[in-house]
């Protein structure tokens, strides 16, 4: 099989690889910390390295910009992945980065991936080299770092929030990429306005750029022996097999939750109906959607419309029923249903504050009235002896009865909304009060 025309003489390298920055102005985006008179920069242009922790989604050059650091300051790099490696490959790291300070008088640049991933004894055990030197310390995270990291590794490094990439950043480093001799050196030929598709379709994400680049390159069409052209069609059967970035578990994927979540409360069913398409292009589990419209559907919406309920339920039954891709139109129907339908946080209201009573408060005993009177024994201690049926009273009411524990008796949960069936719902509830009001069998 003859060799791909964009092979290199010292073997296979992906592009992503060969096109790592070696200068601070090589650099492409993040320029909120690295652009000119940036405060980050200039430690790294004084050699003034401090320990960090660089936060942002897949592909925006954390790793990338650790390597930069090394070459910049002169560092032996060190890496650990939090994922293949433990305390013994921390050990291994220390060790060595001591001896080449000891022997060598070098410095070393560490490097730890997705950093989150060490539980907190894997933590800790870098607190000590950080604090005298041993190393820099460079840990990526895609997740809140806040939550996931130890309050003490933190307090002893500094937290940089990466972005996404600008489409213009994108378009710099493809253009890059096709122009440079560690790329494509001007024998991959590609239209404006596809290119512009394929930096849209990368979603931020520099490697993913450079990945789609790179398989479209292998199915270019032969334009003569010393180049090739990416069409629009070879970009789109690149892009319809290759998955949108859909970070599970991470920030990325909680904040698409939170927009779609937003956008249904908001009452606005292209924005959910968005989010929704969104989150199942990029992979998402619509089981796990179809959990959340049902909670949306109490929370958001409880007693106003109690057919989101159903209809949300029903969604997933046919989500768990019929699987993919036609059970994700049930899931859209929903979607949009809960969007249009009248909101009211009263139940999700009212069960919070119950809760939070419930914790703080004694442990009421339940009213005699209430209790049940199974035995002769109970019977005879009045257990339910004072309780009114209330289905033989007046429209099935009883008047004046209470259900709280004595101490409480007048405290307040529910409060129904003037909005869709709640509205009936807070008619009766005041027609009732009244009741309770002026009825002579008043409990308390």
């Amino acid at each position: 099989m003859q060799d791909s025309l964009f092979q290199t003489e010292a073997g296979f390298q992906p592009l992503a690889a060969r096109m790592r920055p070696a200068t601070l102005d090589d650099y492409v985006g993040q320029k909120h910390l690295v652009g000119p008179g940036k405060p980050l920069r200039r430690a790294v242009e004084q050699g003034l390295l401090h320990s960090m922790i660089l936060w942002g989604p897949p592909g925006v050059g954390k790793t990338t910009f650790a390597r930069l650091l090394a070459n910049v300051g002169e560092l032996s790099y060190e890496t650990l992945s939090a994922v293949l490696s433990g305390v013994k490959e921390i050990r291994e790291v220390v060790e060595r980065a001591r001896n080449r300070k000891q022997s060598q008088g070098r410095e070393t640049l560490l490097f730890v991936d997705e950093v989150h991933r060490f539980n907190k004894s894997q933590q800790d055990a870098f607190l000590p080299h950080i604090e005298n030197g041993t190393f820099i310390f460079v840990g990526a995270t895609t997740e809140n770092p806040s939550f996931e990291l130890n309050s003490a590794l933190l307090s002893r490094t500094r937290v940089y929030v990466l972005k996404n990439l600008e489409r213009d950043d994108i378009l710099q480093l493809l253009n890059r990429a096709l122009t440079s001799d560690a790329g494509f050196g001007g024998r991959l030929l590609i239209d404006e306005d596809v290119l512009d598709t394929l930096a849209e379709s990368a979603g931020g994400d520099a490697r993913r750029a450079l990945n789609i680049l790179e398989v479209a390159a292998d199915l270019a069409d032969p334009k003569g022996p010393e180049s090739s052209r990416i069409t629009a069609a070879t970009l789109e059967q690149v892009l319809q097999t290759s998955l949108r970035r859909f970070d599970k578990g991470g920030d990325v994927f909680y904040d698409q939750i939170s927009a779609l979540h937003k956008s249904v409360r908001g009452s606005n069913p292209d924005g959910s109906l968005y989010w929704l398409c969104r989150m199942l292009d990029g992979g998402c589990d619509p089981l796990y959607v179809a959990r959340r419209l049902v909670r949306i559907a109490s929370e958001d919406i409880g007693n106003a419309d109690p057919r989101a309920l159903q209809i949300t339920m029903q969604a997933w039954d046919a989500q768990e029923r019929l699987g993919s891709p036609e059970g994700e139109l049930a899931l859209a129907q929903a979607v949009t249903y809960l969007a249009m339908a009248p909101k009211s946080n009263a139940v999700y209201k009212a069960y919070n504050q119950c809760m939070a009573d419930i914790r703080k408060d004694p442990d009421y005993e339940v009213p005699v009235h209430l209790r049940n009177a199974p035995t002769k024994l109970l019977k005879s201690m009045g257990h339910g002896e004072e309780y009114r049926y209330a289905h033989d009273e007046p429209d099935a009411f009883a008047a004046g009865e209470s259900y709280l524990p004595e101490a409480i008796h007048q405290r307040r949960y529910y409060e129904p909304v003037m909005r869709g069936l709640e509205i009936r719902l807070a008619e009766k509830r005041q027609r009732l009060d009244t009741l309770d009001a002026q009825s002579p069998k008043k409990r308390y």
